[in-house]
């Protein structure tokens, strides 16, 4: 095998309260991860020399050492004394900096096809230990699971037993803009956001009703902390949300630290529909339908 083809599927957050600052300069939250069928390609070819070589058509992407797929190869090479290059071609659909983690979401596929094609054998725990020295969400694309719950900086992950009918419809929309993880969290340290981004309910009542597979329980539960600091910091997430409100759905949130806002809707014909409209309406927005992966 000297080359391998794989998806790289997008996430939400259905959940996401920030609880406080460590010392390494991360914060402790607590999470609960969607995998979407939104997706990137990620075609890994080897390399008969040891050069990391990045290739991807959309300018946003790094093509250097600040990739994360670059760092997750090197990485690999590097703990295995792997002999070998590799060719790493992108074809993006994941908007970049939009709170998705297509970035994050790469890096594990890079971590899950070189334990194939270099034929390392590694374990799930081997292969954890590897993503969290890459970045936070990196571990929940390892575990391949459609929902989970995070914590710590969202690295620790256990993995949600649900219903195999348990399947949200999302109508999914990211503006032309692009916010720094970073700086929205240093926002969110100054007062009085720290303070006022508490949420009406615990987690635990979420992850019932993910359980229970109750749409309408879900959809009232849905929260971020992050949110309120980027709502003010860019207008245009505000816009989605007034949009999405007007157009009649109703469990609206941001994912991430945005700017992509997602509405959890009743069937795929619903967010069809949606779509439509938004499309008419903003043609600058960019408009996802997609569903639980």
């Amino acid at each position: 095998m000297d080359k391998l083809v794989l998806n790289s599927y997008a996430k939400l957050n259905l959940y996401l309260q920030v609880l406080n600052k460590r010392r390494d300069n991360y914060h402790n939250i607590k999470t609960v991860f969607e995998r979407i069928g939104l997706s990137d390609r990620i075609l890994l070819r080897a390399r008969p020399d040891r050069k990391i070589k990045l290739i991807c058509k959309e300018p946003l992407v790094p093509k250097d050492n600040t990739n994360l797929c670059f760092r997750a190869a090197k990485l690999v090479q590097e703990s295995f004394n792997i002999e070998h290059g590799l060719d790493i071609k992108i074809i993006k659909r994941i908007p970049v900096g939009s709170g998705l983690a297509g970035g994050s979401s790469n890096a594990a596929a890079v971590l899950l096809g070189l334990n194939k094609l270099w034929r390392l054998n590694l374990s799930r725990s081997a292969l954890i230990r590897l993503a969290k020295n890459i970045g936070s969400d990196v571990p929940f694309f390892v575990y391949n699971t459609s929902f989970a719950q995070g914590s710590g900086r969202g690295d620790r992950i256990k993995v949600l037993k649900v219903p195999k009918s348990m399947r949200l419809w999302h109508i999914l929309v990211v503006p032309k803009i692009k916010v720094s993880t970073p700086f929205i969290y240093k926002r969110w340290d100054k007062r009085p956001y720290s303070k006022l981004t508490i949420p009406k309910y615990d987690v635990k009542i979420l992850l019932s009703g993910l359980r229970k597979n109750d749409l309408s329980l879900i959809g009232k539960l849905l929260f971020n902390s992050l949110e309120e600091v980027t709502l003010r910091l860019y207008p245009e997430v505000a816009r989605i949300k007034e949009k999405l409100l007007s157009l009649g759905a109703k469990s609206i949130l941001m994912s991430g630290s945005g700017p992509a806002v997602f509405g959890i809707v009743s069937s795929r014909k619903e967010a069809v529909t949606l779509s439509r409209k938004l499309k008419k309406q903003d043609g600058s927005w960019r408009v996802f339908v997609t569903r639980t992966f």
